[in-house]
């Protein structure tokens, strides 16, 4: 029920709706025919039960079915011919829940057990005792209930349906707008760059090859060009990821390590904790962490050794890279474009990065992914 602003919470309409049917069924059976005595006792306690277990259909509509069609064929035969307007509501929650055959086959029970409950245990012709289980439980309401539950049911299940078509709309067109954008840098800057970079790599050869001392600006703008390079590349690889397939994970980790082994650069791979099954947007992650991470100490931090330690625990998955570069507390440094992505990426997943030197020299990367796990 939601009504603008104001959304009534589930727990506080399922009792309203059991606290309402227990007393429309006590209002009416007490007010008509009635047994005297004990069995008008125990026929009240099964109205009102039968109402109040409405509270769970919920979370247990089967159950509730079950207690309904009990409560129904009890207070019937103490006497009381009261429509099972509990029941009737079981059956709708039930089959909203999608149990229908398992709802028929509980209402074509209860359908016989009234009348033979009437036969047996109450006084009177045939007739009289067809006409009071009529009384308790009508086909024409109990079909009417079915057909509700189910039609709602469908009516759910059509709207989930055109969320999960919008959201994979929605999803393939920013696809095709980052690929746009993708096709649009390659075309427009990578071939620019190269071009400055081509240039400047050649005129610092030429000045070295005549003895000529290189300017600072040249040097300058060479080193630009190759930063500007490797950003681009990195740019453009992340934009072409679609994060659907084939996901680069942990398990490709052991490559990033040989590969920056065979850069000089000696690593050692460390994997703690029970290893399990991680979302794939987590691993894929925590392998852009340590590809970053090891690029950055490959070419930036003159380093010898790095260590990348990944650490499997119950809640959350922990990437740590460390290496004995250069830097130090002291240096002044800012985030490139690769951290700030690397940021990015954890953030998004509701984890936490750490980025800085260390407290001797070099540098690390720490990383904390957060794990869903299912309940």
């Amino acid at each position: 029920m939601d009504t603008g602003r104001f959304r009534v919470p589930a727990g506080v309409l399922d009792w309203a709706i059991a606290l309402s049917v227990a007393a429309l069924l006590l209002g009416t059976g007490l007010s008509g025919q009635q047994p005297a005595g004990q069995q008008q006792l125990l026929g009240a306690v099964l109205l009102a039960a039968g109402g109040l277990a409405l509270v769970g259909r919920r979370r247990a509509p089967i159950a509730v079915l079950a207690v309904t069609a009990l409560c129904a064929a009890g207070y019937e035969a103490a006497g009381f011919d009261t429509l099972a307007v509990s029941y009737l509501v079981a059956v709708y929650g039930a089959v909203r829940a999608g149990h229908r055959a398992l709802t028929a086959a509980v209402s074509v029970a209860l359908l016989l057990v009234l009348p033979l409950t009437a036969l047996v245990l109450r006084d009177g012709p045939a007739r009289e005792a067809f006409a009071q289980a009529r009384n308790v439980l009508e086909i024409a309401w109990l079909i009417a209930a079915f057909a509700a539950g189910e039609a709602l049911r469908q009516a759910e299940r059509r709207a989930d349906e055109a969320e999960r078509t919008r959201e994979e709309t929605a999803r393939r067109r920013a696809d095709e707008e980052r690929l746009h954008i993708a096709r649009e840098l390659h075309d427009s800057l990578t071939h620019q760059i190269s071009i400055i970079k081509v240039q400047s790599e050649v005129a610092v050869h030429v000045a070295r090859r005549r003895g000529e001392q290189v300017p600072e600006t040249l040097l300058a703008i060479r080193a630009a060009g190759r930063e500007a390079t490797r950003e681009l590349r990195a740019t453009l690889e992340a934009l072409r990821d679609d994060d659907t397939s084939p996901p680069q994970s942990l398990d490709h980790v052991p490559e990033l390590v040989d590969r920056a082994r065979s850069m000089g650069l000696d690593v050692e791979l460390t994997i703690d904790g029970q290893r399990q099954d991680l979302p794939a947007a987590v691993g894929r992650t925590a392998y852009r962490i340590v590809q970053e991470a090891l690029t950055n100490t490959a070419r930036h931090a003159c380093a010898t050794t790095a260590a990348v330690r990944i650490e499997y625990r119950p809640d959350a998955l922990a990437v740590q890279v460390d290496d004995d570069g250069k830097a130090t507390p002291d240096d002044a440094w800012a985030p490139g474009l690769g951290l700030l992505g690397m940021r990015e990426r954890v953030t998004a997943l509701g984890g936490r990065l750490r980025a800085e030197p260390r407290t001797a020299h070099g540098f690390t990367v720490r990383a904390l992914l957060p794990v869903e796990r299912a309940s």
